[in-house]
């Protein structure tokens, strides 16, 4: 027997109905609401005096109209009704960042702080990440939660880091933080991170396959714009894929992964020289085009191999991707040409939408997604 829908359900179905108009469409007036979702005045009208009470929504001055006469007034959400945090722990850098409900960026700080799997250290974190809070005078009943991005793959639950190597804490638990902390609080990839944030710079994608092409290479596997994680937590994890037995060592211990030919350090700068590299690539600088040009035919034979397994778009991200130019991608287009056995057509490389702060946005964003789905 079907159950039917209580009025209660209805009332609440017509509450989201409403927030979530108001949120798409940033500023709306009753007349807009009743048309586009075909509901009465008082129902309206009851609603937004609601959400207004609870500080959902605010009135946000009048509208322009063709109609004669007094101007609508105009509705939108309170972006920083709630808002979220999210850390991203790297070797010798804490970056926290506070978003609000449309994922925009309310403030952010970076500590130089070394990282070690202590108590002493996670301590430390919190404590900054508490300051940080007071800094933007943030109260504890608007914070959503915090997201910590990691060098690491995670447990689906978010709780534990299964494998750690690069900084060395496989199998930290997310309890080390959330007993100094009184929000909600969850490890994520920081690869998927930077995918989730992808996924919210671009509504339309639905499948791709995110490189992260940073300190160090990592990618992430979108599907039905959802990440993969797999079975064992380590789908995407094309960066331990065993290009040259006899190359470099890895950090993962085996020699010539995709790691030791397409991270950051082969192109033989830190992270804070590559303005001075890209400068030198684009004034043809012998040198450093070499450099560079080795590692787009290595990326070009890396992509190579992941496409031939799954065919759609590739997204080009991390701290490499606002120095792309669209010279390169014809180059690594060029590239794969000569190394697959299909004729490829042009148009499954794309350079990130969103490359600047992607990875703390990303662990940030999961929890203003809840707070939409819910609310």
């Amino acid at each position: 027997m079907k159950k039917s829908i209580t009025p209660s359900e209805i009332r609440q179905t017509n509450r989201q109905r409403i927030y979530q108009y108001i949120y798409q469409k940033q500023t709306v007036s009753q007349q807009d609401i009743a048309y586009d979702l075909h509901l009465s005045r008082p129902t309206i009208t009851t609603n937004l005096n609601a959400l207004k009470e609870e500080g959902l929504i605010h009135e946000a001055g009048q509208l322009e109209s063709e109609v004669v006469g007094r101007k609508p007034s105009a509705y939108a959400i309170q972006p920083q009704y709630r808002v979220s945090i999210g850390v991203e722990l790297l070797s010798h850098l804490i970056k926290i960042i506070a978003i609000d409900l449309y994922g925009q960026k309310i403030h952010r700080s970076v500590f130089e702080v070394d990282f070690h799997p202590t108590d002493a250290y996670f301590q430390d974190v919190c404590s900054r990440i508490l300051q940080f809070k007071d800094t933007c005078q943030f109260r504890d009943e608007q914070i959503l939660g915090v997201g910590f991005a990691m060098q690491g793959l995670i447990s689906p639950d978010g709780q534990r880091v299964i494998y750690g190597k690069i900084l060395g804490c496989t199998g930290l638990h997310v309890s080390s933080v959330k007993k100094y902390l009184p929000y909600p609080c969850r490890f994520i990839h920081d690869a998927n991170s930077a995918a989730i944030a992808e996924l919210w710079a671009a509504p339309n994608l639905k499948d791709a396959f995110y490189l992260s092409l940073s300190r160090h290479l990592a990618a992430a596997l979108i599907l039905d714009r959802k990440i993969i994680t797999g079975r064992h937590g380590h789908s995407a994890t094309i960066e331990h894929i065993q290009i040259d037995p006899d190359g470099e060592r890895c950090y993962c211990g085996k020699r010539g992964c995709l790691e030791t030919l397409c991270s950051l350090r082969t192109l033989q700068c830190d992270l804070e020289d590559l303005d001075a590299f890209f400068e030198k690539v684009r004034s043809e600088d012998r040198r450093a085009q070499e450099i560079w040009i080795t590692y787009l035919k290595n990326l070009a034979r890396g992509i190579n191999m992941l496409h031939l397994v799954y065919d759609k778009t590739f997204i080009l991200g991390g701290y490499l991707a606002p120095y792309l130019q669209q010279t390169d991608i014809d180059y690594l287009y060029q590239e794969i040409a000569e190394q697959t056995p299909f004729p490829e057509a042009h148009d499954f490389l794309e350079i990130s939408r969103m490359p600047k702060h992607n990875i703390a946005i990303g662990a940030a964003l999961p929890y203003v997604q809840q707070f939409l789905e819910q609310v």
